[in-house]
């Protein structure tokens, strides 16, 4: 028997003992959350760190001066399922940015995620009219992805996730307080940056060169006297009269002695002046226009359709979601057959015409377009592409030493046979668009990879015939409700003896 002093002390002792437990469970937990939040340890355990950054990002991040705002205009909601797989591998990704970026107190990465339909106002605030893009902000300097840079494709199949690629790039080019500058040539009217007119103006490319980072200038020759030594590339638009003599000498010095990068869109019957320059990097641009008598070729508003396009980084993008370019009229670029071997130069065709496409030489002439042999233009078996005539061509010289080729800054151009190919009223075509920007990045040597390992995209595909489907139906159904049951049935069973 107890005394009554002894239930008392039994109880404070019980109700003591239970305090203490609640101390030491609080305790215990708050230690917990202290050293995750503070002393947190990550392992990533899948199979492709498909979790993980690369080191290269890491080093990149920790070493950011300025910071950098990621806002990203895509829904986890939205009824296209591709954008709403983007959404969840974005949102898995930037997190790891910006983990990583907190142990940097000079460039630390903000991410947010808004929808431009119903947060009107934030969006406008940031300047954003179109939703599915990542922008990128970091002072006054803004820079976007697009869903495009983020996968690679192959048959319109989506093969990796290269979104760590092209986010790292684009926070190294954005928190460059250095922009790229890109010059467009006047004095013989060409189509300005910043003209709106819909079939003469490039406003619209503005637009999107401001939005990855450009900084977009004018430059007359004539005046200038030379080309500027902060000038990264130089885009003739279309030009309506020749470049004279001294012009000509002076893109040729750029290209040349400076390793300049050139881009030039030539319209088809205009007189250019820039043959000799063309010469010197093995191109050639004939004096005649397109026709084709294949209809697929053309668009029901008689666009020329151009579907043939050499592996590049320029065209790759074409090539993997197979978009086609809509062009107005266009004259032949293609490589000169006359060049000298072992010029340093690589000159290839990277968007061509069909096999039945020729070049009219009388296309001055009030007459139906017809082919005449051996006047006409044909595109010849033995040069690449095949019967084919090319409508853009680049060319690149190779630095050689040793007798080796070494992959450092060169000369660089860009020869275009049409002047509208991101006119105003084209550049909404996504194939124009895509291949005249990836020629920009191409040029000013953007298109470079980082060493950052893909990521694979993982399918599962379960394959149940009608029986094996309706037996899994049917197990889910009744079989586990029954398991359960008797687990509680021998549950109480062994209670009770």
């Amino acid at each position: 028997m107890f005394s009554p002093d002894s239930f008392r002390t039994a109880r404070w002792i019980r109700t003591c003992n239970l305090v203490l437990q609640a101390v030491l469970f609080l305790t215990l937990f708050g230690g917990l959350n202290y050293l995750a939040r503070n002393h947190a340890w990550r392992f990533d355990l899948t199979a492709h760190q498909r979790y993980s950054l690369s080191p290269e990002t890491k080093s990149y991040l920790l070493n950011l001066q300025r910071p950098v705002r990621i806002v990203v205009t895509l829904t986890e909601t939205d009824e296209d399922a591709d954008i709403a797989q983007a959404y969840r591998d974005l949102r898995g990704v930037l997190g790891e940015y910006r983990y990583v970026a907190e142990a940097n107190p000079n460039g630390p990465i903000s991410v947010e995620f808004i929808d431009v339909y119903q947060q009107r106002r934030e969006a406008d605030q940031l300047g954003i009219d179109q939703p599915n893009i990542v922008l990128l902000i970091c002072g006054d300097q803004r820079q976007q992805v697009s869903l495009a840079e983020l996968y690679g494709v192959k048959d319109r199949e989506k093969t990796d996730f290269r979104g760590e690629q092209a986010l790292t790039a684009a926070i190294l080019s954005v928190s460059n307080p250095e922009r790229k500058k890109i010059y467009f040539l006047t004095g013989h009217g060409e189509l300005r940056p910043d003209d709106v007119d819909a079939a003469r103006g490039l406003s619209a490319l503005n637009d999107e060169l401001r939005l990855r980072n450009f900084a977009v200038d004018f430059l007359q020759l004539s005046t200038a006297r030379t080309v500027p030594e902060d000038a990264d590339l130089v885009i003739a638009a279309a030009p309506q009269g020749r470049y004279d003599a001294f012009e000509q000498e002076q893109l040729r010095e750029y290209l040349n002695k400076r390793e300049g990068r050139l881009i030039v869109l030539l319209t088809p019957g205009m007189a250019h002046g820039l043959d000799d320059l063309f010469y010197d990097w093995g191109v050639l641009a004939d004096d005649v226009v397109i026709y084709d008598t294949d209809p697929a070729s053309f668009a029901d508003n008689g666009d020329l359709i151009i579907r043939n396009f050499q592996a590049h980084p320029i065209t790759q993008t074409l090539l993997d979601y197979k978009v086609p370019l809509r062009l107005g009229l266009c004259r032949s670029v293609r490589p000169d057959p006359g060049r000298a071997d072992g010029s340093g130069l690589e000159v290839s065709v990277l968007a061509a015409t069909s096999t039945t496409a020729w070049g009219e030489v009388s296309y001055r002439q009030r007459r139906l377009p017809e082919y005449d042999r051996g006047v006409d233009l044909k595109g010849l078996p033995n040069l690449p592409p095949a019967n084919r005539l090319g409508v853009i061509t680049v060319s690149e010289r190779v630095q050689v030493r040793n007798n080796l080729p070494f992959s450092v800054r060169s000369g660089r151009l860009v020869v275009i046979g049409t002047d509208d190919l991101v006119a105003n009223y084209r550049i909404a075509s996504p194939g124009n668009q895509n291949l005249f920007l990836n020629a920009v990045n191409w040029a000013i040597d953007r298109d470079t990879q980082l060493n950052i390992p893909a990521r694979p995209i993982e399918r599962f595909q379960l394959s149940l015939s009608q029986a094996e489907l309706l037996k899994l139906r049917y197990s889910l159904i009744f079989a586990l409700p029954i398991a359960a049951a008797f687990l509680g049935l021998f549950v109480y069973w062994s209670r009770r003896n």
